[in-house]
């Protein structure tokens, strides 16, 4: 897309200069008034042609074969590329709105259960649960705001919390929903998200492969608590995300998302608020 832009600056600055010599050029040589300059210039240049200003001087020919020569190509340029680039920004937005289905996907069936896992396996979640009590209220500012503090969260883990059995069960029925989202091609439109599902299934493997946590030495408990860590952390920020996304575009999808909130000890899929009645209209 950056290539596509940088040719059609390009592109339109040829245009403009062969635009502006064009018109002095007649004016000079076919003694044109600026008016006249300007319509045979465009007229050439856009292909049109209608005949009735025509050059009358041997110059004014030549000038005019350097225009069709110059300018017809670059006027056909800046059309082919500012297509494009419309095309490619529908082709996006298409890819775009796929990502966010598949992320309403994974955050239904799989982040909102991991998330309240790692919640309440994490010391200070109390802090965390104050901020992403999100509601129907909340700005950009409000976003932004949660945003700058889940990324200076330190994301701390209780190893002996976490229900080992619990999320064991758990993975051995989405691995075929992972394994599908990863290989969904709307994944590359978001580095971060796939980089989050990566970082769930890292989690899950290591966390198959032990048998009991509370058995494990210091060091591997330790291993295990990063990894829940990068999957926590990531898994929050995306979820903010998601959420902004659903707050803008989808408002009934939003409601649902707002009172099943694994941040918030509240929530709760049924409707008892005349606020959140509303936001799901």
């Amino acid at each position: 897309m950056e290539a596509l832009k940088f040719r059609l600056r390009v592109f339109l600055i040829v245009l403009v200069v062969v635009v502006v010599l064009g018109i002095l050029g007649l004016m000079v040589i076919e003694d044109l008034s600026l008016a006249d300059a300007l319509y045979f210039t465009i007229v050439t240049v856009a292909t049109v042609g209608y005949g009735d200003i025509h050059p009358a001087t041997l110059a004014g020919k030549i000038l005019a074969v350097v225009l069709i020569i110059t300018g017809v190509g670059t006027f056909l340029g800046v059309v082919a590329n500012a297509t494009e680039i419309m095309l490619n920004r529908r082709e996006k937005k298409a890819r775009i709105e796929k990502l966010n289905m598949v992320a309403s996907l994974f955050f239904s069936e799989i982040g909102n259960r991991l998330l309240t896992y790692f919640v309440e396996s994490d010391p200070q979640a109390a802090s965390l649960r104050k901020e992403l009590v999100v509601t129907n209220d909340w700005s950009v500012a409000d976003f932004l705001k949660v945003s700058r503090f889940l990324k200076n969260y330190k994301y701390n883990i209780d190893i002996e919390k976490v229900p080992q059995e619990e999320l064991k069960t758990f993975f051995s029925g989405k691995v075929d929903l992972l394994l599908r989202i990863l290989e969904n091609p709307a994944m590359l439109e978001r580095e971060s998200f796939t980089e989050t599902i990566r970082a769930v299934f890292h989690f899950r493997d290591e966390l198959l492969l032990r048998n009991d946590i509370s058995q494990l030495p210091e060091s591997d408990k330790k291993h295990l608590a990063g990894d829940i860590k990068r999957a926590y952390r990531l898994l929050a920020l995306q979820w903010l995300d998601y959420m902004r996304h659903l707050k803008d575009s989808y408002p009934y999808l939003f409601s649902l998302a707002m009172r099943t909130n694994p941040f918030d000890l509240n929530a709760s899929p049924v409707v008892n608020t005349v606020g959140r009645s509303v936001a799901g209209t």
